[in-house]
C-alpha cells in the first residue's frame, strides 16, 4: 500500500454560464471526451472524517473491465499534507465504514470468500477491521447468515449488529406451504434481523432482542441506554411504503415502545411514506426522515420518554426540500444536520433544537455546491464533506464545521484525466410553462459555442423520480450528459414541475396531473431554445431512465416533433406498474388512489393509451431482473411499436440486471446504442 502524492487541488468554482476551461499552470485541455472516458472517473462516496481530523477517508468506485462492474475500495487522505494512500484492493466492495474513537482503526463491511466458505470468509456480509498501523485487517464477525448493518459503541468498546434470521409465519396455510415446499410462495418466510451486542475486549457475543422483525435501520444512543429501530413485519419493500414504525429499545428495562406516528401516517400528506435515517443527540433526542413520492419529505426530532408527545417538525427553509436520509446531530451542538435539494444545488444545513422548538437555521457552507457525503469530527468544529463541481467530478473538502457560511477548501483530485477534458459549457436556464410558472433545468454546449452561432441539435435528458432534480455540476454519465455537448449537441436536463428544491407547491403541482403538465413544461423549455436560436427545432431527440424514461414515453406519444428516443426502464402501464412494482404507493400518489377508484387517470396517465400517436423511432432499454419498473412495461411498448404501429424500434433487455445498469458491459452498449441511433435518426448519418 504505497503512498501517492495529490495533484494540485483545483481552485473551487462556484457559479456562472461557462465552466473554468483552465487556469494558470493547469494541464491544457485538449481531450475530447468520449463515452469512453465514463469508465476512467473515480466517484466518492461514504465520507468519513476521523474523530481527531487530521485524517478522513472515504468509498472510490472504479470501472473494473475484467470483473465486468464497478468496485469500492476504501481510501485515507491526511488532511493537512493532503497525502493520499488506498486502503483495500480486493474485489468485493466495501461499504459502511466507521472509525474508532481513538483514529486508529477502521471498521467496513465487506463479503469475503476462501476455499472452504466458512464463516467469516462465506461470502456474507461480515464486520472487518483495518488497523491503520500495519494496515492489519481482522474480521470481526462471523454470523452464518451475515450480517445486515452495525454501529459501533461510543467507547469503541462494543459492537452493535443486526443479523439475520429466517423466520416462518405461523397461519391457517403454513403447515400446506411447509408440506407442498416446492412452489416459490408470495408469503409465508421473512428474513427478521436480530440485534446483538459483541464486546471488543473479551470476544463476548449477547443477543439483546429478538423479536422477529424485520429491521431497516437501528441506532444506539450514547450511553447505550436506548435503542431506536426502523421495524416491519415483512421484507418486501411495499411494507416500508405505510406500515413501518420507529421503535425504541430500552436496554435496562428490557422493555420496547412504538413511537405515536400520527404526525407521520394520520396526518402526513400520503400514507405511503417510507421512514429512514435515524440519530441520537447528546440530551437523547431522536431524530429521524420519512420521504413521500410526489410530496417533500419531514424531518422529525422526537423525545422516546414522552412517546404519546408530538414530535418537532424541523422546516427547511426558503424552497428547499429534505434530501437523503444522512442527518446527523453535530457534537457540542445543539444542532441537526442534514442535505437540502435548492434549486438544482445539494447543500448542508443545520437547524437548532432547543426545548422542543426549532431556532436558528444555517447554511454550513454556501455557493454552487452538490454535496454527496458529509461528516463531521467528534467535536463537530471541522467538516469533510464530497462536491460534484462545473469542472470536476466529486472530491473532497474540508471546512469548519461550527461557523456560518464557512470558506472550504478542496484537498483531494481523484480524476487528474478530467483537467486535460474539454469541458463543456454548463448553465442554469429558465423559461416560462404555458401555466406562467417559472421552470428551470441545465443547458450543456459545447466548449467553442458562442451566441449567434448556427443552432445545435438537442438531446432533451431527463431525471427520474420524478421526486428529483438534475444537478448545477459536471456529470459524464450513461443517461447522455457531456458527451453529447462534446459531439456538438445542446443537451438540456429540465427540472420539471414535480422536481425538489424548488418550493414545495412546484413539487406537488404534478400530483395528479402525470402525462400533461410535466409534458407541457419540458416542450416549453425546448421551445425556449428554439427561440433563443439555441436549438434546430427539426434535430431533436429525447432519453431519460426510470421516470425519465416514462416522460420519454409519454413525450413520443404526445408529439412527433422528436426524430429520435431512447427510453430506459419506463413506464407504460399505470395499472400493469400498480400490479407489479415493489413501491405501488408511488402509482397511488400520483394518480391520487386505486386502479378502480381512480380510472380515468390511470388511462389518462398511461402512454399506452396515447400510443396510436407514436411515431418517433425508439430504442427500449431495460433490466430484466428490474421490480421497480418491471420487463412487461418495455415488451409492451416494444409490441406496439413494432407489431402495431410500424414504428422503427429496438429493445434491449439486460440479463440479471435491476432498475440500474450495473455492468461494464452494459454500460457500454447502452451509451454506443443511444448515439448511433441518435446520429441517424436525428442526423441522418449512415449506421457503420
Amino acid at each position: 500500500m504505497g503512498r501517492a502524492n495529490l495533484f494540485a487541488a483545483l481552485a473551487v468554482f462556484s457559479g456562472g454560464l461557462l465552466a473554468a476551461q483552465g487556469q494558470p499552470g493547469a494541464i491544457d485541455r485538449t481531450h475530447k471526451i468520449t463515452t469512453d472516458d465514463f469508465f476512467t472517473i473515480a466517484n466518492m462516496s461514504n465520507v468519513q472524517l476521523s474523530p481527531d481530523g487530521k485524517q478522513a477517508i472515504w468509498l472510490e468506485s472504479r470501472w473494473d473491465k475484467a470483473l465486468d462492474k464497478a468496485q469500492k475500495d476504501i481510501w485515507l487522505i491526511n488532511t493537512k499534507n493532503r497525502q493520499t494512500q488506498r486502503l483495500t484492493f480486493t474485489n468485493e466492495s466495501e461499504s459502511s465504514l466507521v472509525w474508532s474513537p481513538d483514529s486508529q482503526y477502521i471498521y467496513y463491511l465487506s463479503k469475503q470468500s476462501n476455499e472452504d466458505k466458512k464463516p467469516p470468509y462465506n461470502g456474507k456480509s461480515q464486520v472487518f477491521r483495518l488497523a491503520l498501523q500495519g494496515g492489519e485487517v481482522v474480521a470481526i464477525t462471523k454470523e452464518a447468515e451475515g450480517i445486515k448493518a452495525f454501529q459501533l459503541s461510543q467507547d469503541g468498546n462494543s459492537l452493535y449488529f443486526l443479523g439475520n434470521k429466517t423466520t416462518t409465519e405461523s397461519d391457517l396455510w403454513s403447515e400446506m406451504r411447509s408440506k407442498h415446499a416446492t412452489p416459490n410462495y408470495a408469503h409465508g418466510k421473512v428474513t427478521t434481523n436480530p440485534l446483538y451486542k459483541l464486546d471488543l475486549n473479551h470476544y463476548q457475543q449477547n443477543l439483546l432482542l429478538d423479536d422477529d422483525k424485520v429491521v431497516w435501520e437501528f441506532r444506539v444512543n450514547k450511553d447505550a441506554s436506548q435503542i431506536a429501530r426502523i421495524t416491519t413485519k415483512d421484507n418486501e419493500i411495499i411494507h416500508l411504503e405505510g406500515w413501518s414504525d420507529i421503535e425504541v429499545y430500552n436496554t435496562q428495562k428490557g422493555e420496547n415502545q412504538t413511537l405515536k406516528a400520527t404526525q407521520w401516517r394520520d396526518k402526513a400528506p400520503s400514507p405511503y411514506g417510507w421512514l429512514l435515517g435515524l440519530d441520537w443527540s447528546g440530551t437523547n433526542q431522536l431524530a429521524f426522515r420519512i420521504d413521500f413520492d410526489g410530496h417533500p419529505g419531514k424531518l422529525f426530532v422526537a423525545n422516546p420518554s414522552q412517546p404519546q408527545s408530538d414530535a418537532l417538525e424541523i422546516k427547511p427553509k426558503g424552497d428547499v426540500t429534505l434530501y437523503a436520509s444522512d442527518i446527523h446531530w453535530r457534537a457540542q451542538s445543539d444542532e441537526i444536520c442534514y442535505r437540502g435539494a435548492d434549486h438544482g444545488r445539494v447543500k448542508l444545513y443545520c437547524s437548532e433544537v432547543d426545548d422542543n422548538k426549532q431556532g436558528d437555521t444555517r447554511t454550513v457552507v454556501d455557493g454552487d455546491l452538490v454535496i454527496g457525503s458529509y461528516s463531521f469530527n467528534q467535536d463537530g468544529k471541522k467538516l469533510a464533506f464530497s462536491h460534484n463541481g462545473l469542472d470536476h467530478f466529486s472530491d473532497l473538502f474540508i471546512a469548519d464545521g461550527a461557523s456560518k457560511k464557512a470558506k472550504y477548501k478542496r484537498i483531494s483530485n481523484i480524476n487528474p484525466q478530467v483537467d486535460s477534458w474539454i469541458l463543456p459549457q454548463i448553465s442554469v436556464v429558465k423559461w416560462r410553462a404555458p401555466d406562467g410558472t417559472q421552470v428551470e433545468g441545465i443547458l450543456e454546449l459545447p466548449a467553442d459555442y458562442k451566441k449567434g452561432d448556427a443552432p445545435l441539435p438537442l438531446v432533451v435528458q431527463i431525471h427520474g423520480g420524478p421526486t428529483a432534480a438534475t444537478p448545477y455540476a459536471l456529470q459524464h454519465r450513461t443517461y447522455g450528459r457531456t458527451t453529447f455537448a462534446a459531439d456538438g449537441w445542446a443537451l438540456l436536463s429540465p427540472n420539471y414541475r414535480g422536481s425538489t428544491g424548488y418550493g414545495d407547491k412546484f413539487l406537488t403541482d404534478l400530483v395528479g396531473h402525470e402525462h400533461d403538465i410535466e409534458v407541457k413544461d419540458i416542450l416549453a423549455g425546448v421551445d425556449h431554445l428554439i427561440k433563443q436560436g439555441i436549438v434546430d427545432g427539426d434535430k431533436m431527440a429525447v432519453m431519460g431512465w426510470s421516470n425519465g424514461g416514462y416522460l420519454t414515453n409519454a413525450l413520443i406519444s404526445t408529439t412527433t416533433r422528436f426524430k429520435a428516443a431512447s427510453s430506459g426502464a419506463g413506464v407504460f402501464d399505470q395499472r400493469l406498474q400498480w400490479m407489479l412494482e415493489d413501491t405501488p404507493g408511488h402509482v397511488i400518489n400520483f394518480m391520487q388512489g386505486q386502479p378502480w377508484e381512480k380510472a380515468d387517470a390511470y388511462t389518462h396517465g398511461s402512454s399506452l393509451t396515447h400510443a396510436d400517436k407514436i411515431k418517433t423511432p425508439t430504442l427500449i432499454h431495460i433490466g430484466e431482473k428490474d421490480e421497480r419498473v418491471p420487463l412487461g412495461h418495455a415488451q409492451g411498448l416494444y409490441r406496439a411499436l413494432k407489431h402495431y404501429l410500424n414504428v422503427p424500434v429496438e429493445l434491449l433487455v439486460y440479463p440479471g440486471e435491476a432498475h440500474g445498469l450495473s455492468k461494464y458491459q452494459h454500460k457500454k452498449a447502452k451509451m454506443d446504442w443511444d448515439k448511433l441511433w441518435f446520429d441517424h435518426y436525428v442526423l441522418g448519418k449512415d449506421v457503420k
